[in-house]
């Protein structure tokens, strides 16, 4: 399985890469099916969901209505990839905290430890606040499924690994219709700096 998802990840990836050699907007990635009248086509879209962020407000699709975000999956006691994430995710973070079109979502997937005040602790270490970044909390089982089928990213547990859980760092970009529009790795900065690109190419769309 985390195989079968780490290869789904490169792929979109790739996709990004060749896609936009001619294009003047984003792809939309994932899966893609025809729609009854055969003509329409239906894309992967981000299920519904109902989070905890650190200030104990529910956040859900209507939540993030009219705006695109970035979606990571972490945990505040990570002792690998997650710093460096979370400092790539400043950057992003910094350039766009005062437009009101962009969000941030940071998905715990350690409800175990990262309880809400938890969570809220950690994002005022950042520096951060709930109007722009939210650190999202929810049962371990939710959050997974929808790192797999929701966002194509991955994350379980595992003894092995540092923390006792697995994880891609990859960041999910999600348009205003709750499509997928790219994947990055989120510990790369030349990558992390074309998602901004890819941001305001996003939100030029919406002008």
């Amino acid at each position: 399985m985390k195989i079968n998802i780490l290869i789904a990840i490169s792929s979109l990836f790739l996709t990004i890469v060749s896609c936009k050699q001619n294009a003047a907007k984003l792809p939309i990635l994932g899966n893609r099916e025809v729609a009854a009248n055969g003509k329409d086509t239906i894309y992967q879209s981000i299920p519904d969901f109902n989070l905890l962020n650190q200030d104990s407000v529910y956040i859900n699709n209507d939540s993030l209505k009219d705006k695109i975000y970035v979606a990571d999956f972490f945990f505040t006691s990570c002792p690998s990839i997650c710093p460096i994430m979370k400092k790539q995710l400043l950057r992003i973070h910094d350039k766009y905290k005062d437009n009101n079109q962009v969000a941030i979502l940071s998905h715990t997937i350690d409800p175990k430890h990262d309880s809400v005040p938890v969570l809220k602790k950690y994002a005022d270490k950042l520096g951060v606040s709930s109007k722009k970044w939210h650190f999202l909390y929810g049962a371990r089982d939710v959050i997974y499924n929808m790192a797999r089928n929701g966002y194509m990213n991955y994350a379980d547990r595992d003894s092995l690994a540092p923390g006792g859980i697995s994880h891609s760092g990859y960041f999910i970009l999600v348009d205003k219709n709750r499509h997928i529009r790219g994947a990055y790795d989120g510990t790369d900065e030349k990558q992390v700096s074309q998602l901004m690109d890819d941001m305001d190419i996003l939100l030029a769309e919406y002008k």
